[in-house]
Protein backbone atom coordinates (compact mmCIF):
# COMPACT_ATOMS: atom_id res chain seq x y z
CA UNK A 1 0.00 0.00 0.00
CA UNK A 2 1.26 3.59 -1.08
CA UNK A 3 2.50 5.63 2.08
CA UNK A 4 0.28 8.12 0.64
CA UNK A 5 -3.19 6.16 1.08
CA UNK A 6 -5.77 7.66 3.58
CA UNK A 7 -8.82 6.34 4.95
CA UNK A 8 -10.14 3.03 7.21
CA UNK A 9 -10.00 -0.67 7.06
CA UNK A 10 -12.67 -2.90 6.67
CA UNK A 11 -12.20 -4.02 10.27
CA UNK A 12 -11.96 -0.88 11.54
CA UNK A 13 -15.05 0.34 10.07
CA UNK A 14 -17.14 -2.28 11.06
CA UNK A 15 -15.50 -1.99 14.70
CA UNK A 16 -17.24 1.87 14.42
CA UNK A 17 -20.05 0.73 13.36
CA UNK A 18 -20.96 -1.70 16.39
CA UNK A 19 -19.45 1.07 18.48
CA UNK A 20 -21.95 3.56 17.15
CA UNK A 21 -24.81 1.00 17.31
CA UNK A 22 -24.35 0.24 21.02
CA UNK A 23 -24.31 3.80 21.69
CA UNK A 24 -27.40 4.65 19.53
CA UNK A 25 -29.20 1.68 21.63
CA UNK A 26 -28.07 2.75 24.90
CA UNK A 27 -29.28 5.73 24.53
CA UNK A 28 -32.38 4.91 23.00
CA UNK A 29 -32.95 2.44 25.92
CA UNK A 30 -32.52 5.33 28.33
CA UNK A 31 -34.90 7.49 26.28
CA UNK A 32 -37.63 4.57 26.44
CA UNK A 33 -37.18 4.10 30.01
CA UNK A 34 -37.45 7.75 31.28
CA UNK A 35 -40.44 7.67 28.76
CA UNK A 36 -42.02 4.42 30.27
CA UNK A 37 -41.47 6.51 33.74
CA UNK A 38 -43.52 9.75 33.51
CA UNK A 39 -46.01 7.71 31.66
CA UNK A 40 -46.14 5.23 34.76
CA UNK A 41 -46.04 8.48 37.55
CA UNK A 42 -48.51 10.24 35.43
CA UNK A 43 -51.10 7.47 35.47
CA UNK A 44 -50.54 6.89 39.50
CA UNK A 45 -51.15 10.56 39.49
CA UNK A 46 -53.94 10.65 37.62
CA UNK A 47 -55.52 7.55 39.61
CA UNK A 48 -54.63 9.51 42.91
CA UNK A 49 -56.25 12.52 41.87
CA UNK A 50 -59.59 11.28 40.73
CA UNK A 51 -59.64 8.85 43.80
CA UNK A 52 -58.76 12.01 46.01
CA UNK A 53 -61.93 13.43 44.20
CA UNK A 54 -64.81 10.92 44.54
CA UNK A 55 -63.47 10.28 48.58
CA UNK A 56 -63.19 13.90 49.50
CA UNK A 57 -67.14 14.57 47.73
CA UNK A 58 -68.38 11.53 49.84
CA UNK A 59 -66.69 12.34 52.83
CA UNK A 60 -68.11 16.05 53.00
CA UNK A 61 -71.33 14.91 52.24
CA UNK A 62 -71.12 11.71 55.06
CA UNK A 63 -70.70 13.97 57.22
CA UNK A 64 -73.87 15.78 56.70
CA UNK A 65 -76.08 12.48 56.79
CA UNK A 66 -79.18 13.38 58.92
CA UNK A 67 -78.18 17.27 59.41
CA UNK A 68 -82.08 18.20 58.87
CA UNK A 69 -81.35 21.84 61.05
CA UNK A 70 -83.28 22.17 63.69
CA UNK A 71 -85.05 19.18 63.12
CA UNK A 72 -83.30 16.30 64.75
CA UNK A 73 -83.82 13.20 62.88
CA UNK A 74 -86.51 10.42 64.06
CA UNK A 75 -88.12 13.61 65.25
CA UNK A 76 -91.70 14.04 63.08
CA UNK A 77 -93.70 14.92 65.78
CA UNK A 78 -94.38 18.77 64.91
CA UNK A 79 -93.39 18.11 61.14
CA UNK A 80 -95.99 18.96 58.64
CA UNK A 81 -95.26 15.81 55.97
CA UNK A 82 -98.59 16.49 53.94
CA UNK A 83 -96.41 17.78 50.88
CA UNK A 84 -93.96 15.20 50.89
CA UNK A 85 -95.05 11.77 52.91
CA UNK A 86 -92.05 10.07 51.21
CA UNK A 87 -90.11 12.01 53.32
CA UNK A 88 -90.98 9.54 56.57
CA UNK A 89 -89.53 6.52 54.74
CA UNK A 90 -86.47 8.40 53.03
CA UNK A 91 -85.30 9.90 56.60
CA UNK A 92 -85.65 6.84 58.45
CA UNK A 93 -82.43 5.49 56.93
CA UNK A 94 -80.54 8.45 55.60
CA UNK A 95 -77.67 6.34 54.85
CA UNK A 96 -77.82 2.79 53.35
CA UNK A 97 -75.57 0.46 51.23
CA UNK A 98 -76.56 -2.66 49.29
CA UNK A 99 -74.60 -4.88 47.24
CA UNK A 100 -76.19 -7.13 44.52
CA UNK A 101 -74.34 -9.67 41.99
CA UNK A 102 -75.84 -10.53 39.10
CA UNK A 103 -74.51 -12.84 36.24
CA UNK A 104 -71.01 -12.17 37.84
CA UNK A 105 -71.22 -8.30 37.68
CA UNK A 106 -71.38 -6.20 41.14
CA UNK A 107 -73.65 -3.53 41.27
CA UNK A 108 -72.75 -1.62 45.11
CA UNK A 109 -75.08 1.07 45.54
CA UNK A 110 -74.56 4.03 48.83
CA UNK A 111 -77.46 6.69 49.05
CA UNK A 112 -77.36 9.07 51.41
CA UNK A 113 -79.90 11.90 52.95
CA UNK A 114 -77.58 14.81 53.57
CA UNK A 115 -77.77 18.33 54.47
CA UNK A 116 -77.26 20.22 51.14
CA UNK A 117 -73.23 21.50 50.82
CA UNK A 118 -74.38 24.08 48.05
CA UNK A 119 -71.90 22.33 45.88
CA UNK A 120 -74.27 21.53 43.30
CA UNK A 121 -76.23 24.19 42.58
CA UNK A 122 -78.85 22.58 41.74
CA UNK A 123 -82.53 22.08 43.37
CA UNK A 124 -82.49 20.58 46.63
CA UNK A 125 -84.44 17.06 46.98
CA UNK A 126 -86.46 18.60 49.99
CA UNK A 127 -86.40 21.77 51.99
CA UNK A 128 -87.52 21.93 55.72
CA UNK A 129 -89.12 25.36 56.44
CA UNK A 130 -89.46 25.73 60.66
CA UNK A 131 -89.74 28.24 62.86
CA UNK A 132 -87.09 25.70 64.94
CA UNK A 133 -90.12 25.78 67.72
CA UNK A 134 -93.55 24.31 67.10
CA UNK A 135 -93.97 24.21 63.07
CA UNK A 136 -91.98 21.97 60.58
CA UNK A 137 -93.09 21.27 57.04
CA UNK A 138 -91.08 19.35 54.39
CA UNK A 139 -91.52 19.86 51.03
CA UNK A 140 -90.20 18.37 47.73
CA UNK A 141 -87.77 20.57 46.32
CA UNK A 142 -87.33 23.89 47.35
CA UNK A 143 -89.05 26.38 49.71
CA UNK A 144 -89.05 29.77 50.67
CA UNK A 145 -89.26 30.38 54.34
CA UNK A 146 -91.41 33.01 55.71
CA UNK A 147 -90.77 35.52 58.80
CA UNK A 148 -89.22 33.98 61.78
CA UNK A 149 -88.57 30.81 59.70
CA UNK A 150 -85.67 29.20 58.71
CA UNK A 151 -84.86 26.80 55.33
CA UNK A 152 -83.12 23.41 55.79
CA UNK A 153 -82.51 22.20 51.97
CA UNK A 154 -81.36 18.62 51.87
CA UNK A 155 -80.13 16.48 49.23
CA UNK A 156 -80.79 12.39 48.66
CA UNK A 157 -77.96 11.24 46.57
CA UNK A 158 -77.04 7.88 45.52
CA UNK A 159 -73.49 6.53 44.33
CA UNK A 160 -73.66 3.94 42.46
CA UNK A 161 -70.79 1.31 40.97
CA UNK A 162 -71.34 -1.12 37.90
CA UNK A 163 -69.32 -1.10 35.18
CA UNK A 164 -66.61 0.13 36.21
CA UNK A 165 -67.82 2.97 36.93
CA UNK A 166 -68.76 5.33 40.12
CA UNK A 167 -71.60 7.47 39.00
CA UNK A 168 -73.90 9.76 41.29
CA UNK A 169 -77.77 10.18 41.17
CA UNK A 170 -78.96 13.22 42.28
CA UNK A 171 -82.99 13.28 41.27
CA UNK A 172 -82.92 12.48 38.00
CA UNK A 173 -79.49 13.28 36.99
CA UNK A 174 -77.12 11.25 36.63
CA UNK A 175 -73.46 11.99 36.24
CA UNK A 176 -70.36 9.61 35.89
CA UNK A 177 -68.06 10.55 38.73
CA UNK A 178 -65.20 8.50 37.85
CA UNK A 179 -64.30 5.78 35.48
CA UNK A 180 -62.06 2.27 35.37
CA UNK A 181 -62.98 1.90 39.28
CA UNK A 182 -62.70 -1.74 39.42
CA UNK A 183 -63.73 -2.66 43.49
CA UNK A 184 -66.10 0.05 45.79
CA UNK A 185 -66.77 -1.28 49.17
CA UNK A 186 -68.87 0.63 52.42
CA UNK A 187 -68.79 -0.91 56.37
CA UNK A 188 -70.29 1.03 58.87
CA UNK A 189 -68.18 1.06 62.17
CA UNK A 190 -70.56 0.71 65.07
CA UNK A 191 -70.23 1.64 69.04
CA UNK A 192 -72.01 -1.49 71.12
CA UNK A 193 -73.98 0.94 72.68
CA UNK A 194 -75.74 4.53 72.26
CA UNK A 195 -73.07 5.85 74.08
CA UNK A 196 -69.67 6.25 74.23
CA UNK A 197 -69.27 7.51 71.24
CA UNK A 198 -66.29 4.59 70.55
CA UNK A 199 -66.63 2.10 66.92
CA UNK A 200 -65.62 -1.23 68.04
CA UNK A 201 -66.58 -3.09 64.79
CA UNK A 202 -66.98 -2.90 61.35
CA UNK A 203 -69.59 -3.99 58.98
CA UNK A 204 -71.22 -3.66 55.48
CA UNK A 205 -74.84 -4.79 56.83
CA UNK A 206 -75.95 -3.01 60.15
CA UNK A 207 -79.03 -4.35 61.21
CA UNK A 208 -82.03 -2.23 62.48
CA UNK A 209 -81.28 -2.97 65.84
CA UNK A 210 -77.54 -1.31 65.97
CA UNK A 211 -78.43 0.97 62.94
CA UNK A 212 -78.66 3.66 65.40
CA UNK A 213 -75.08 2.80 66.73
CA UNK A 214 -73.49 3.90 63.40
CA UNK A 215 -70.68 6.29 64.08
CA UNK A 216 -68.88 5.65 61.49
CA UNK A 217 -68.25 5.03 57.56
CA UNK A 218 -65.61 3.20 56.08
CA UNK A 219 -64.91 3.58 51.99
CA UNK A 220 -62.43 1.46 49.53
CA UNK A 221 -61.65 2.85 46.12
CA UNK A 222 -59.65 0.40 43.72
CA UNK A 223 -58.71 1.90 40.45
CA UNK A 224 -57.09 0.47 37.55
CA UNK A 225 -54.95 1.83 34.85
CA UNK A 226 -56.35 1.04 31.76
CA UNK A 227 -53.20 0.88 30.33
CA UNK A 228 -51.57 -1.77 32.30
CA UNK A 229 -48.49 0.87 33.55
CA UNK A 230 -49.32 0.86 36.71
CA UNK A 231 -50.20 -1.71 39.26
CA UNK A 232 -53.97 -1.34 40.93
CA UNK A 233 -54.28 1.00 43.82
CA UNK A 234 -56.66 1.10 46.33
CA UNK A 235 -57.37 4.04 48.68
CA UNK A 236 -59.26 3.91 52.21
CA UNK A 237 -60.84 6.96 53.82
CA UNK A 238 -62.58 6.77 57.33
CA UNK A 239 -65.49 9.22 57.56
CA UNK A 240 -67.33 10.01 61.05
CA UNK A 241 -71.07 11.31 61.44
CA UNK A 242 -71.73 14.23 62.83
CA UNK A 243 -75.39 13.03 63.38
CA UNK A 244 -76.56 10.31 64.99
CA UNK A 245 -79.15 8.46 62.80
CA UNK A 246 -81.59 7.81 65.57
Amino acid sequence: MSARAKGFALIELMVSMVLGLVIVLGVTQIFLSAKNTYLSQNASAAMQEDSRYALSKMVQEIRMVGMFGCVSTGSTSFIDLSVAPTFTTVSANPIAYTSTTTNGATTNVLTLLTGDVGTTGGTPSYTIVSDCLTTATVTTGAAVPLAAQQAFPIRRVIYTFANNQLSTTVGTTISVLISNVSAFNVTFGLATAAAPYVVSSYTAAPTAANYGYIRSVRISLTLTDPNNRVANQTFNVVAALRNKLK
